[in-house]
């Protein structure tokens, strides 16, 4: 069956339709790793065949919500211009990816910042990876586990493989070149899952809707 479904995409890739993948950065710090990451998922993702559009909450020089976009009516009237350019991207994207360090335990506060500021409707019915990551041991598990919260909650749920990166700052040069095999096998086997989920979702969404 596995195989019948690449036979499937292989086509789908061929005629010319593609996914739309939102990565999603969340580091801001000074000297951060995360930017050498999501360099080589982005890579991942259009060797795929995915439409990928980069949110990167340091380059977009995102401020601190007080206010999600909703919150301005649905005419967004009067909210910042970077919330309302941006939301469309929320909106069009067949699934997502979260790149995200480990704070203190949990998720760094740029990234909860960014995700907060558009509705869970922009979200919802499609599926996430995460990719997580840490200069210790245990590739940031615990802002996975923290994300698959917040990802559920947001209605985008995380596929069940993490893509954990340990000891980050050896995993990838500048242009996020991996530097060890676990790096391409770590991220195919989430990418396996979240690609075929994007595809599910995307078909039963085109089909019948999505509940009001």
């Amino acid at each position: 069956m596995y195989r019948q479904y690449l036979r499937q995409r292989e086509a789908k890739m061929a005629s010319g339709g593609k996914l739309k993948v939102l990565l999603i950065l969340g580091s801001i710090r000074d000297g951060r790793q995360g930017l050498r990451v999501a360099k080589f998922m982005r890579r991942k993702l259009e060797e795929r065949n995915f439409d990928v559009k980069f949110f990167d909450p340091l380059e977009m020089n995102l401020p601190l919500i007080t206010q999600p976009v909703h919150f301005f009516g649905p005419e967004r009237k009067g909210a910042p211009k970077v919330l309302v350019e941006n939301e469309k991207h929320v909106k069009e994207a067949d699934a997502y990816v979260i790149v995200s360090a480990e704070y203190n335990h949990n998720v760094p506060p740029s990234l909860t910042n960014l995700l907060d500021a558009f509705p869970c409707s922009d979200y919802s019915y499609k599926p996430s990876g995460l990719v997580c990551y840490s200069m210790g041991p245990y590739g940031g598990m615990r802002a996975a586990m923290a994300l698959r919260a917040i990802t559920g909650e947001l209605g985008c749920l995380s596929v069940s493989n993490i893509f954990g990166i340990p000891t980050v700052q050896h995993a990838f040069d500048e242009e996020g070149n991996p530097q060890n095999d676990h790096m391409e096998s770590g991220a195919k086997k989430m990418l396996d899952q979240l690609e075929w989920m994007a595809h599910a979702m995307k078909n039963h969404r085109d089909k019948v809707g999505t509940p009001s």
